[in-house]
């Protein structure tokens, strides 16, 4: 089995202005592509937002959270979403795989129509306690400008956000990466300003990333900023569903629902949304939900 692993490496300014965060997460995209089947724009836009979940899933403190990203925009790519943990690893979907739109003028591929106007929801769930749930219009549906956006406007943090997804000839992924690169409490806004002369001055994220280890293509967007690497994780496409998790969702369903599947004479499928997994019930596994719902009833 073909393993799909990314690297994530973290940095912080020797002054403590900042702190960056650069991935290469094309062993992601191509496991999404691999699952997902997506055609070359739906790629970009679901590949942006999976690298952008990931560099923000890793600013996570606990092994128990999760970041959740959602673009509910008007385009032809439908909702995508993208959920990260504290690792960086991550899952997602695009609603519209085969949205394959005609390149722009420029020749690039024209995620922002992919993903249309609307709005970002980012979801933090802590484990256990209250999610927090910010919301930012999309700006442009080119994601990263839309990830910066949402910083500024409902966090207040001033942030640098390059995405980029390369599709080849064959719809694989030939490269994939993101940079985040944010300004800590008090630092001096200089260097936003010199982050992003540089991103103007270098060549894209996954132009560097045929050619460059993730260190080199760090040191090019840090050109001129002296820096210090604290954390190199590795990271890939995971989704954390179970047979258990299926379980719960049937039993949230309620009896109502479950006696209509009980009523349909084909085994009941629920297929997941990250992975495509296909969990089957009986009618004896789905009687046995039921009556397992009746007893927790029962015993409050």
């Amino acid at each position: 089995m073909e393993i799909f692993m990314s690297k994530i490496i973290r940095a912080l300014t020797k002054d403590g202005s900042a702190r960056a965060i650069i991935l290469d997460s094309k062993g992601i995209v191509a496991r999404a592509i691999d699952i997902h089947k997506t055609y070359p724009t739906a790629t970009a836009a679901l590949g942006r937002t999976l690298t952008a979940a990931s560099l923000m899933g890793s600013l996570l403190g606990e092994d128990t959270d999760l970041l959740t990203l959602r673009f509910k925009g008007d385009g032809e790519g439908g909702t995508i979403v993208a959920t990260s943990d504290y690792k960086g690893n991550v899952r997602g979907f695009i609603q519209n795989p085969n949205s394959d739109l005609p390149l722009k003028e420029n020749g690039k591929l024209d995620v922002g129509k992919c993903v249309g106007r609307g709005f970002l929801y980012v979801l933090r769930d802590a484990g256990g306690a209250e999610p927090y749930i910010g919301v930012s219009e999309i700006v442009s549906g080119e994601i990263a400008e839309d990830i910066a956006y949402y910083y500024a406007s409902s966090e207040q943090v001033p942030t640098v956000c390059a995405l980029g997804v390369l599709v080849d000839t064959d719809y694989s992924c030939k490269a994939s990466g993101g940079l985040l690169l944010q300004l800590l409490p008090y630092a001096d806004e200089s260097i936003i300003e010199k982050i992003e002369e540089n991103i103007r001055k270098t060549p894209h994220i996954t132009s560097l990333l045929i050619s460059m280890s993730l260190k080199e293509v760090l040191a090019a967007f840090l050109d001129g900023i002296e820096y210090d690497i604290f954390d190199e994780i590795e990271c890939g496409y995971e989704c954390a569903c179970s047979r258990e998790k299926t379980d719960n969702a049937i039993i949230s369903l309620g009896v109502t629902e479950i006696n209509k599947m009980l009523e349909s004479p084909e085994e009941t499928e629920l297929t997941c949304q990250f992975c495509d997994r296909i969990y089957k019930y009986s009618k004896e596994e789905l009687l046995k939900i039921k009556q397992q719902m009746f007893e927790a009833k029962f015993e409050k």
